[in-house]
């Protein structure tokens, strides 16, 4: 088993991560997902209430992990780079929010 590439920035990763979100229905997926948690964590915050948060993470990577394992067939990069994965989503999330990148 080969061991597990090391990115030394999120700049070099963040290639990847594109690499791993072609298809589209996964990432608009991605993208629905991330704008949810958003208003999960808006609410949490609003009504301090930490449980929102806890939704909000839940509800993300269901999102997320249904466009990988349905659409993308392939294992999402939280399990093995968790922070940049994170990073990712919401790099994504504003390109598109930014109409940098397609929807």
């Amino acid at each position: 088993m080969n061991a597990p590439t090391r990115y030394p920035s999120f700049r070099d990763f963040y290639p990847f991560y594109l690499s791993e979100h072609q298809n589209a229905t996964s990432r608009r997926l991605h993208v629905i997902g991330t704008s949810l948690a958003l208003g999960f964590v808006l609410l949490a915050v609003a009504s301090l209430n930490p449980w929102w948060l806890l939704v909000a993470l839940l509800q993300g990577y269901a999102f997320a992990w249904v466009g990988h394992f349905f659409f993308e067939h392939n294992k999402p990069a939280t399990f093995q780079y968790p922070l940049y994965s994170l990073m990712g989503d919401w790099r994504l999330w504003w390109e598109v929010v930014t109409r940098k990148r397609a929807f």
